[in-house]
């Protein structure tokens, strides 16, 4: 039998209908309004009180405010940065959750075998936040008084040694970078990080040392550490009067430390754009510009291409030194 609906019946059922369609599409017009519309997680992928910690927290004020939502850091270490960024890649691609990463991010392809994502593949470049040079130094009493001392006596086969924050770090593979370049024999000491390097290298307990100019700076403006070169292409500015490796007879070399904000690969591009340009804007704050000064970070900021452009030079850069000289991570 055919049942026949009054029509009063049938207009009352397309009310309910619509009254549940709204209420159903509801909570998704709400979860995808206007961004950001609730706390935004940073990833800091290195421990607390290092200089990624440190460029998530200064960055985190200014763009909170901008923003008008908390950013909120979390610290996820381990891996030369790796665990982190790896968490950050497999997050929701909704522009709520990004990574603040260091230079070994274009070091990890290449050095931890079976990485859990595609470093090219799984992760977005929102801001390139700026670079640094790293500094090749000697304690106060030491016979180098130039690195071009230092390039001597590692010819005349003197066996001389640095010491670097780690295996497989940026100083140890900018030195690898000098050595195969040069035809240079020099004698790598990793260390667990920049506060033990710095202690032996003060002390002379390793002739040569390679750091940022964060972590190096203190002990030269104190006289315990004599700076012979910076690893950039040009001259520190917090080093001035300090040469570059390229000034001491290596034309063009280049290898800067460097510090970035990334997203999970699929984060929708008017989210990556609006986050470029309110990190681009929080750069020219000048209380902002100042702090991350004191970190030795000379700023950068720019398009997402141009964060992808260098990201991706340094990757196929720090790829072939790996293989070159066959280095392995700690």
């Amino acid at each position: 039998m055919i049942k026949i609906w009054p029509s009063k019946s049938i207009q009352a059922l397309a009310a309910v209908l619509c009254i549940a369609g709204v209420s159903a599409f509801a909570p998704s017009a709400s979860a995808q309004g206007a961004w950001p519309n609730k706390p935004i997680k940073f990833v800091a992928v290195f421990p607390p009180g290092g200089s990624v910690d440190q460029v998530a927290r200064i960055l985190a004020v200014p763009l909170s405010q901008q923003l008008g939502q908390s950013i909120i850091v979390e610290n996820k270490g381990g891996a030369s940065g790796s665990i982190g960024t790896a968490a950050v890649a497999a997050a929701p691609a909704d522009g709520y959750t990004f990574a603040v990463v260091f230079d070994t991010h274009g070091v990890n392809p290449s050095l931890i075998p079976g990485l859990p994502f595609d470093t090219r593949k799984d992760l977005a470049p929102v801001s390139l936040i700026g670079t640094s040079a790293m500094v090749l130094a000697t304690f106060s009493g030491s016979e180098y008084k130039t690195f071009g001392d230092v390039v001597a006596a590692a010819k005349a086969k003197k066996n001389v040694s640095y010491g670097s924050i780690g295996s497989g770090s940026l100083g140890h593979l900018a030195m690898a970078l000098l050595g195969k370049s040069g035809n240079i024999d020099w004698q790598h000491v990793p260390y667990k990080g920049g506060g033990p390097l710095m202690t032996d290298a003060v002390a002379g307990h390793v002739p040569l040392s390679i750091g940022s100019v964060f972590v190096t700076k203190p002990h030269i403006d104190s006289g315990r550490l004599r700076p012979l070169a910076v690893t950039t292409s040009k001259r520190a500015p917090d080093l001035p009067n300090v040469p570059t490796v390229a000034e001491s007879g290596f034309a063009g070399f280049d290898a800067p430390a460097w510090w970035a904000i990334l997203a999970p690969a699929k984060t929708p591009p008017e989210v990556l754009k609006r986050m470029n340009e309110e990190v681009n804007k929080a750069l020219k704050n000048a209380d902002i510009a100042k702090k991350l000064d004191a970190q030795g970070i000379d700023i950068m900021g720019g398009t997402p291409e141009a964060a992808r452009v260098f990201i991706d030079k340094q990757i196929d850069i720090w790829a072939k030194v790996v293989k070159d000289n066959g280095i392995k991570a700690d």
